[in-house]
């Protein structure tokens, strides 16, 4: 079973992402903000992790790279999930490694897809 790392402020967001995912059959993790994340992280190694770029205090930007310069995470697939829609944001997220970008508000159909995608 894959596991997924939600990684986003807005409770709204984190919980319908988490039912989705759920539904899905996919073994899911929460982290609310960029220190929770880099623990989640190291202490449950997800395959994939769906990642906000504004949050408080560490950045999407920064765990991203953070993620990618490790040898031991590099591998994990991140899918941005972000309201920053600027040509800039977006590139700017595919240079530090991000495997995919989509600018809320997005389908879940979509995210699905691109889960899948990502996944196999």
């Amino acid at each position: 079973m894959h596991k997924i790392l939600i990684v986003d402020d807005e409770p709204n967001i984190v919980m319908s992402l988490d039912y989705l995912l759920r539904r899905k059959n996919y073994n899911v993790f929460v982290a609310r903000n960029g220190s929770e994340a880099l623990s989640a992280i190291e202490e449950h190694k997800p395959d994939l992790i769906l990642l906000d770029i504004m949050m408080p205090d560490v950045d999407g930007y920064e765990i991203c790279e953070r993620v990618k310069a490790d040898p031991e995470t590099h591998q994990i697939k991140i899918i941005f999930i972000s309201a920053k829609s600027k040509k800039s944001d977006i590139e700017k997220g595919y240079e530090l490694g991000a495997d995919m970008y989509m600018v809320k508000p997005f389908s879940n159909k979509d995210l699905l897809d691109q889960i899948t995608k990502q996944l196999s």
